[in-house]
């Protein structure tokens, strides 16, 4: 049987990208946002996966919905956390409402966590499948400072900390768990400041001269969810084409 994946917002953009990459290698694909299945976007990325994709509608915001989800999704090998949002309003970090820092923080790192917690126990109670892997999408802004999107920066940050906790807490059962760190990606999420970046990445702010893709992060997927890196359980993978490399 083919090793099953689930990866949260997967049906677009840095999600769409591991869903591709792991559909191309093999895995059963199961996706899950907040749209409508109906939507085109959803039917696009069930297109591209193939016929075994399926998508469930979730909320990631909502807890009360994981049992069901996960009833739905059935027995995981590979659990990929990616579902995020923005910054509702860029600007002064001393002018965030706690309405904007709430709604970010909510799917970014609490809806995150209860979900990963469930994914966590249902691996744990099959103990006997072969090798299990729970991967988070962070950000580089887990440690680079954007003063205009404080509460994206406090979640990642946070979601950093919530991969080391779920390696050190599954190690022992087998379950490698890695954090990738996406830099500056080229997905609807960045659509808004496209113009802003492509000059300044361009002029050398990060060293690969280029945005990434998401390809480049469903490449790095592939040997951390087969388990050719098993025993780096807790590492973190910087994607960002050199953008946080400490320089002079």
């Amino acid at each position: 049987m083919s090793r099953h994946a689930l990866i949260t917002g997967g049906q677009q953009g840095i999600g769409l990208g591991i869903a591709t990459a792991l559909a191309d290698a093999g895995w059963r694909v199961t996706i899950t946002a907040e749209v409508a299945p109906a939507s085109d976007t959803v039917r696009a990325a069930l297109s591209r996966l193939g016929p075994e994709a399926r998508y469930f509608r979730h909320d990631v915001a909502d807890p009360d919905g994981i049992g069901a989800l996960l009833a739905q999704v059935g027995p995981l090998n590979t659990y990929v956390s990616n579902a995020g949002v923005p910054a509702r309003l860029r600007g002064d970090m001393l002018d965030i409402a706690p309405e904007n820092f709430d709604f970010t923080l909510n799917i970014n790192l609490r809806g995150a966590f209860f979900l990963a917690q469930a994914v966590a126990r249902q691996m744990l109670d099959r103990a006997a499948d072969p090798y299990r892997s729970m991967l988070f999408v962070t950000s580089a802004s887990a440690e680079m400072v954007s003063v205009e999107r404080a509460e994206y920066c406090i979640s990642k940050a946070g979601a950093s900390m919530m991969a080391k906790l779920f390696a050190t807490r599954l190690a022992s059962a087998g379950i490698g768990v890695f954090e990738l760190r996406p830099g500056i990606i080229t997905s609807p999420m960045t659509a808004a400041v496209q113009d802003s970046y492509t000059h300044r990445i361009e002029a050398g702010l990060v060293p690969a001269r280029r945005w990434g893709t998401a390809q480049d992060i469903g490449s790095a997927v592939l040997p951390l969810a087969r388990g050719d890196m098993q025993f780096a359980t807790g590492a973190v993978i910087p994607l960002d084409g050199g953008l946080s490399i400490p320089r002079l």
